[in-house]
């Protein structure tokens, strides 16, 4: 489908020959070009801009549709819930309340999703995070569940996927939230002890101590175009330090140029190439035989 295509439609016209109103949200206009975009076409191209290519955030739950091989994915640990351990109030709205409402509003029980799939028929422990589920905050639980799952990876000689999106730690937790990078990557450690492999995908944003914890550490560290991928934020720095930063600064694009990201992946291509790269990264079948070396049958994605 071609730009041009999406401003071809036909104008509803009244038999009066004015143009009728049209339903709100049935068009949008694109942050990214600034174009007017036909909402449905939007939703149909997996929240990428026909346009102009511009990738918006999308649920965990989509994310999982266009990710796994269909009905494979079995979710994991449920049972980790959430607690107050500050008796953390804003007004008369209690923590608990907060993550009812992200509840609500995302359909998860927390900002981390887990559970095992299969993609490409290979076995991987999965993480996909959810930004509606305060803004992918990464307090204890998020932690936990994430050690769980790099737990299961090892039990079951799998490699480990996590996408990551999060604005960064959760300050209703204070300290027990800040706790979670140096658990998280022991987590990481851990897995590398086995000889696993880890995947990280990077997605708009991903940012604070999740960044500087488990979504850095992949072994291979993929990233979608344009995600917003960064410590601290660009205001933030400019503001403290009193500088100008480079346009483009702690983009996906950016990262990718500093060494800090090995691929930027279309998200429609993200799918195949994590096929591929399962399957080249694959370190060990259920039967306990190497997989082939390099020119032995997997080609690099």
């Amino acid at each position: 489908m071609t730009p041009m295509s999406l401003f071809s439609r036909k104008r509803v016209v009244s038999r009066g020959g004015a143009k009728t109103d049209m339903p709100e949200g049935l068009w949008i206009k694109c942050e990214g070009c600034r174009q007017t975009v036909y909402r449905a076409e939007f939703e149909e191209n997996d929240r990428v801009c026909p346009a102009c290519g511009r990738h918006f955030r999308i649920s965990a739950s989509r994310r999982l549709a266009i990710t796994v091989d269909e009905g494979s994915f079995r979710e994991t640990h449920k049972d980790v819930v959430t607690a107050d351990p500050l008796d953390f109030h804003v007004g008369e709205e209690s923590y608990l309340q907060r993550v009812a409402r992200a509840r609500e509003k995302s359909g998860l029980d927390e900002a981390l999703l887990t559970g095992m799939a299969c993609i490409g028929e290979r076995e991987v422990a999965l993480g996909i995070m959810e930004s509606e589920f305060m803004m992918g905050s990464m307090g204890a639980v998020v932690g936990e569940k994430f050690c769980r799952l790099a737990e299961d990876a090892i039990t079951r000689r799998c490699p480990l996927v996590v996408f990551t999106a999060s604005g960064g730690a959760r300050m209703q937790e204070g300290t027990l939230a800040l706790m979670q990078m140096a658990k998280t990557a022991n987590a990481v450690r851990e897995l590398q002890q086995a000889r696993l492999p880890y995947i990280t995908i990077l997605t708009d944003p991903t940012t604070g101590g999740v960044w500087a914890s488990f979504a850095s550490l992949g072994d291979i560290v993929l990233a979608e175009p344009g995600a917003y991928v960064g410590f601290a934020g660009k205001r933030l720095i400019e503001g403290s330090l009193k500088i100008k930063l480079p346009e483009g600064f702690q983009t996906a694009e950016y990262q990718l140029k500093n060494g800090f990201v090995d691929a930027i992946v279309k998200r429609h291509e993200m799918r195949q190439f994590l096929v591929r790269l399962v399957a080249y990264l694959e370190p060990v079948n259920k039967r306990g035989v190497s997989q082939p070396e390099s020119g032995g049958g997997h080609a690099l994605p």
